[in-house]
């Protein structure tokens, strides 16, 4: 069964975020609290290049099967500390295509937009770790494995322990790619 193994949110713009019993998304917004949350971009990268951008980054999910693959190359990395806003377990986020729905609890929806496309901050945090959430693929193709992101199409709480829903679009389906 798919789960949320842990919850986080940060109100300021620091790598790692901070666990929480509770967090609210707020529809179209993001994480309540979080300094990612807003209907525009609140990345400063992405602000810097175009501040109207539609805010596709609202929610980071990651898959907590992630840890033990670190852990295993003697990186120790634990929830919260790559940034993301929803820790889960049990479910494949990389293999779910764009526009796929997740139900996080009780009432909280988000829409898978894309993969997140790791930063040097991610090295300044460990250094190589960067090249270790980042692999090739059977055909050479680069694989993103820093987990996902999402919008907030309904909001509500999220906690540890809820359960997730997968909701696919109708075909075809189209692989997440950065955003």
């Amino acid at each position: 069964m798919s789960r949320v193994l842990a919850v986080h949110r940060s109100a300021s713009h620091s790598f790692s975020k901070f666990a929480e019993e509770a967090i609210v998304l707020v529809a179209g917004l993001g994480v309540e609290g979080d300094a990612h949350a807003g209907t525009t971009v609140r990345h400063r990268s992405r602000v810097a290049r175009d501040p109207s951008q539609p805010n596709l980054r609202q929610v980071h999910l990651l898959h907590s099967e992630l840890f033990a693959e670190l852990m295993a190359l003697d990186f120790p990395v634990w929830p919260g500390e790559l940034g993301e806003n929803v820790t889960t377990a049990g479910i494949d986020l990389l293999a779910l295509p764009a526009g796929t729905r997740l139900h996080l609890g009780a009432s909280a929806v988000v829409e898978l937009t894309g993969l997140r496309n790791p930063c040097s901050q991610i090295d300044r945090f460990q250094r190589g770790l960067m090249a270790a959430v980042l692999d090739r693929d059977a055909g050479g193709n680069l694989v993103r494995k820093a987990g996902v992101m999402a919008a907030v199409i309904a909001g509500g709480a999220v906690r540890p322990q809820d359960t997730i829903g997968v909701e696919r679009p109708a075909p075809p389906h189209v692989p997440l790619a950065p955003v």
